[in-house]
Order: structure tokens, then C-alpha cells, then sequence
């Protein structure tokens, strides 16, 4: 049986590299995979601790994460769609010219 810690470590490698992307990338396709990877640390960290504490919460919180991060990435797509179609770029830059 692999330890809890081991999860955990995992975790936070993985939420770090997703911090280190989102704040050191320009694209905003990368930074929003970028948000996804933060977001999939946490869940495993709630999985993790939910089967250390032989509890089910961690795993319904996990679903409702989900369901959050897939209506995320649908607008957020859509958006970033929007904005390369305007802008013809998608840098991070370029996209606080949306000011009217």
C-alpha cells in the first residue's frame, strides 16, 4: 500500500508546477492548462485524504471540482476563441487591449 504522503507530495509538486506556469507563461492557452493541472493537485489531495480517513466527503467534493472545472473550461475556451478571433494572438499582453 502506497503511503498518503506520497500522494500529497505529488500534490504539491504538481500545484507548484501549475503556480509556476500560470504565473511565468504568456500564452493563455498555457495558462489556463495551467489552472487545470492547480485544480487536479487538489483533487488528489482530496482523494488522498478522504481514503485516509475512510471518508466519502473528499470524493463527492472531488465530483462537484470536476463538474466546476468542466463548466470552466467550456467558457473558458469559448473565450479564448473569442479572443484569438479578435485579436489574432493569444498573449497576455495583447489581451488587456479589450478596453473599449
Amino acid at each position: 500500500m502506497v503511503p498518503v504522503s506520497y500522494y500529497l507530495v505529488l500534490s504539491a509538486i504538481l500545484f507548484g508546477l501549475g503556480v509556476f506556469g500560470f504565473l511565468l507563461r504568456r500564452s493563455v492557452i498555457t495558462i489556463f492548462m495551467s489552472i487545470e493541472l492547480m485544480l487536479n493537485a487538489v483533487n488528489l489531495a482530496f482523494v488522498a485524504f478522504s481514503a485516509l480517513h475512510q471518508a466519502l466527503s473528499g470524493q463527492i467534493f472531488v465530483f462537484f471540482v470536476i463538474v466546476v472545472a468542466a463548466a470552466e473550461a467550456a467558457v473558458g475556451l469559448a473565450i479564448i476563441i473569442l479572443v484569438f478571433r479578435n485579436r489574432l494572438s493569444l498573449n497576455v499582453e495583447r489581451v488587456n487591449l479589450m478596453k473599449l
